[in-house]
């Protein structure tokens, strides 16, 4: 099967989030089971450039038509670790891509217009005829909504579209300028509630909406996300809209690429362990604490590795930390915030603990120490309200560091309590709690420490059971393709 990938983001090229692990993740799995992948991304000023192998300008003159006239484009090639990646680069007054960061623009719904329209006319012009277009979130909205109202009348009448939303939050809620732009025009029929219309605001475009409404199928990143995103307010608008289109709406749970997170082959640990030699992360634990300066004692690490904002927990991850310390436990967090209030407190939380030898706050995001914390560490805590998939709890098992997270999305389709799960006691595999509050948190900590001193056969135990997961693509990648086989026949 011939699929093109069109995002926004390609790990390790341009990663904000999970949305470029996914991306690389899934194409990767395709294409070791046969399948011919391709994968369009815009061509950032601030991409990873030394992941990017013998790139090179495919198609000199790409004029793609916007607002009244065209904007010539330079399609490059290269190869990002084995796969396939087009990357679009517009040459206008405009600078799209030549932004210095990925996303945070007043204009990002213009910008990423453009970039739909100029994937699909690249793929035109071309002559690429994928059987499926695999579009994700709402920055590649707008993809299946060009293809049915006018690149299937200009040749691509055979493609199908998989649209695979990431994040229900952020939807792409625009003026109707963009329909000017990108030559849709005809602002009544595309503002009709059936169409484009925002659920909430009644005079904006919703790409995310328009993606779910034009696509083939629609999916999202775990099966219990897809769920709440249907029945609650996770959906954050377009419950409705699901509801209209459940026939070709389902979740699909991310996988985790065990190439890149092996603690058998790490090169950003100092010791390699597996299952049946596991001694050796007591070797990490220790070079983690001669790494943050935490005093080498007898006593566990719990962890938060991730990004510091209201949908992880943020206030739980803060009494988290604090619920470690007065609990004879070393605390460490690696992350940052998107928002200054949140980034500001965190800084301040490392300033005041500056003398703690228990504690360790790092704020910012370093790829090695993620490694090294998830090989050193004996817990991590995932407080989310919400969590569409989430892929640390599966790094922590793989790493065999105990997850403690919050019963939603993804996290509880892949973590079973070891005390409450109905899943046999040998397949349980971490601790759930379910209120948003301090206690819910603190009683499954405290569940947690307790087993680690009082009973460490058992804890080491369930650090076994939790390796013993697969969590990789292989599932889900064909999942994926039995999608991509009930479309491509309809």
């Amino acid at each position: 099967m011939y699929i093109v990938m069109v995002a926004s983001e390609c790990a390790p090229v341009s990663k904000v989030g999970g949305l470029a692990d996914v991306v690389y993740g899934l194409s990767r799995e395709l294409e070791i089971r046969g399948n011919d992948v391709e994968i369009i991304l815009p061509k950032y000023d601030c991409m990873r450039y030394d992941h990017i192998w013998d790139l090179h300008i495919a198609f000199h003159d790409l004029w793609v038509p916007w607002w009244n006239g065209a904007i010539r484009c330079s399609v490059w090639f290269g190869s990002v670790h084995g796969r396939k990646c087009f990357f679009i680069e517009p040459h206008s007054n405009e600078n799209f891509f030549k932004r210095n960061a990925f996303y945070g623009y007043p204009d990002d719904a213009m910008r990423f217009a453009f970039f739909s329209k100029a994937a699909l006319e690249f793929i035109l012009k071309s002559n690429k005829r994928p059987d499926i277009i695999h579009c994700h979130d709402w920055q590649t909205g707008l993809i299946p909504v060009l293809l049915f109202e006018m690149y299937q009348h200009l040749g691509l009448g055979n493609q199908r579209v998989c649209y695979t939303i990431h994040n229900f939050r952020y939807q792409g809620i625009t003026g109707m300028d963009i329909l000017s732009a990108t030559k849709l025009d005809r602002p009544a029929y595309y503002l009709h509630y059936d169409r484009l219309r925002d659920n909430v605001y009644p005079n904006a475009l919703n790409f995310m909406k328009g993606g779910i409404v034009y696509s083939n199928f629609v999916t999202t990143v775990s099966p219990q996300h897809a769920s709440e995103a249907h029945h609650t307010d996770q959906g954050h608008g377009l419950g409705d809209t699901l509801h209209i289109h459940q026939h070709k709406f389902g979740g699909i749970l991310n996988g985790l690429d065990y190439e890149v997170w092996n603690p058998e082959i790490d090169p950003l640990i100092p010791y390699h362990y597996s299952i049946n030699q596991l001694d050796n992360k007591y070797g990490n634990k220790q070079a983690l604490r001669d790494r943050l300066l935490l005093r080498q004692d007898f006593k566990p690490i719990i962890a938060y590795v991730g990004r510091l904002d209201v949908q992880k927990g943020v206030h739980l991850i803060r009494h988290g930390l604090f619920y470690s310390l007065w609990n004879n436990a070393q605390f460490v967090l690696l992350g940052s915030s998107p928002e200054t209030r949140i980034n500001n407190e965190f800084w301040r939380l490392k300033q005041e603990l500056n003398d703690n030898q228990d504690c360790h706050l790092e704020i910012g995001f370093n790829e090695e120490l993620a490694h090294l914390i998830y090989a050193g560490a004996d817990m991590i805590i995932m407080p989310s309200l919400y969590e569409p998939c989430g892929l640390a709890q599966m790094i922590a098992l793989r790493y065999g560091t105990v997850p403690i997270v919050r019963a939603v999305g993804g996290l509880i389709d892949t973590i079973f309590d070891r005390d409450y799960s109905d899943k046999p006691i040998t397949a349980r595999n971490g601790y759930v709690f379910h209120e948003a509050d301090y206690l819910g948190i603190e009683q499954t900590m405290k569940r947690a420490i307790g087993l680690w001193y009082a009973y460490p056969n058992e804890f080491h135990k369930l650090i076994i059971q939790g390796m013993q997961y697969n969590y990789s693509w292989y599932l889900s990648g064909q999942h994926y393709l039995n999608i991509y086989e009930h479309i491509r026949n309809k």
